[in-house]
């Protein structure tokens, strides 16, 4: 059984941060592709001696979360690499154009079949993981059909939660728990800033991917419509808990080394060559930003 709950509240049992006095949380965003900037986010806080107490996670946050959150030390870089770089993670979105369109036609809702996902979650965390397996609490987002809720997962098997919480809508088929059904995170709470403060983290670092250091202007046709509108949703509740943040809750938005040529066309989804570009990237932007935030006095 997993275990979780609705909305931002709750049973703090289960998932409060075990540091001292100033918990911290590493708050995984979604983003899909782009997440891969999460690996080299990572590794700059291990590398600066910054380990968390608490990991939350959404969608890809999620994925890469539940790896670090079993070995949050500067070892599970190298497996995170690994994971990213390696067939299975290729194989998610990767199928060929004739085989995506037969999974829509025999499913009529999604394009890809989760199981590729699911074999990579079993080869990074073992195929019976829970989170009572972790190094560190660990929470992860979804989006609940039936209840039409934002819910966390925080106990039980570990797979099937992630699963829940990355099961992008028209790619992947929503992911079915004790009899509802979930889809990803990110469609109600894609930086959970938010839940990191409830659980009681009083220091955040926010692994985002850079959606939110792009401007936004007015769409010229239907693909940046629904981009946009995503947008504004995404980072209208990102501002939202930025702004409502309680006294004394320092926050980090980690840099991810800026865009990659190529991500904002339809099919960027989908590229992972330049995979290994945006760890580098953001390794470095980051490790210069935390740098300079330990230097201060």
């Amino acid at each position: 059984m997993a275990g979780g709950q609705d909305g931002a509240g709750g049973d703090d049992s289960q998932r409060t941060p075990r540091g001292g006095q100033r918990p911290v949380a590493f708050v995984l965003g979604g983003g899909g592709i782009r997440g891969a900037v999460q690996v080299g986010m990572l590794e700059a806080l291990f590398e600066a001696g910054i380990a968390p107490d608490l990991i939350v996670g959404t969608s890809i946050g999620a994925i890469n979360g539940a790896i670090a959150a079993s070995d949050p030390s500067p070892a599970v870089v190298a497996k995170l690499v690994g994971a990213w770089t390696s067939p299975a993670a290729r194989a998610v979105y990767g199928t060929s154009f004739g085989q995506r369109l037969r999974t829509f036609a025999s499913s009529r809702t999604h394009v890809n079949s989760p199981e590729p996902l699911r074999r990579l979650l079993a080869d990074a965390l073992g195929e019976n993981a829970t989170f009572e397996g972790l190094a560190v609490p660990l929470m992860v987002g979804a989006a609940n059909i039936e209840r039409a809720a934002e819910h966390w997962f925080h106990s039980g098997p570990l797979i099937d939660a992630v699963m829940a919480s990355s099961s992008v809508p028209g790619l992947l088929p929503p992911t079915r728990v004790e009899g509802e059904h979930y889809i990803d995170g990110g469609i109600v709470n894609s930086i959970p800033i938010e839940q990191a403060v409830t659980a009681g983290a009083r220091t955040i670092y926010v692994l985002q991917v850079g959606r939110v250091e792009q401007p936004l202007s007015a769409p010229t046709g239907a693909f940046e419509t629904a981009k946009v509108a995503f947008e504004v949703a995404r980072r209208h509740r990102y501002a939202r808990d930025m702004r409502l943040l309680p006294e004394g809750v320092d926050v980090h938005v980690l840099p991810t080394g800026g865009a990659i040529e190529g991500d904002e066309k339809l099919g960027s989804y989908r590229r992972m060559g330049p995979t290994l570009q945006r760890i580098e990237q953001a390794h470095a932007a980051s490790k210069q930003y935390l740098a300079s935030f330990l230097q201060r006095p």
